[in-house]
């Protein structure tokens, strides 16, 4: 699975903590779909800001056969956008399953049968 992974911090040490917070809660995402091509997480710490609030930014893309899931979060606690990252993947993994199961099942005007 680390090889289907990668991690980077942007304005932040990565702590070997945190890097195996990341590893253990994407072990679950690829649990769940097994045709991951590759998941890049991207963790920031924003300086800028103007506020304090929302200083941590989460970025995780995955790649897939089709379309790929781009997902960014805001928080104020690095490893709170962590789970929410993970939660937000989540979602759209399981989103883009029940809509291929949709399509999949619905029929087009051409297999209905003409009523004459």
């Amino acid at each position: 699975m680390k090889n289907n992974l990668i991690l980077s911090g942007l304005h932040l040490n990565l702590t070997d903590s945190l890097k195996g917070i990341v590893y253990e809660k994407m072990e679950k995402i690829f649990k769940h779909e097994e045709r991951i091509i590759r998941a890049r997480i991207e963790l920031e710490h924003d300086s800028k800001s103007s506020s304090h609030e929302n200083e941590y930014v989460a970025k995780g893309h995955l790649e897939l056969k089709g379309k790929t899931i781009t997902i960014s979060v805001l928080s104020e606690n690095i490893y709170k956008a962590v789970d929410d990252l993970v939660e937000k993947l989540d979602r759209g993994l399981r989103r883009r399953s029940r809509l291929r199961r949709v399509k999949r099942k619905q029929t087009s005007l051409h297999d209905l049968p003409q009523a004459a």
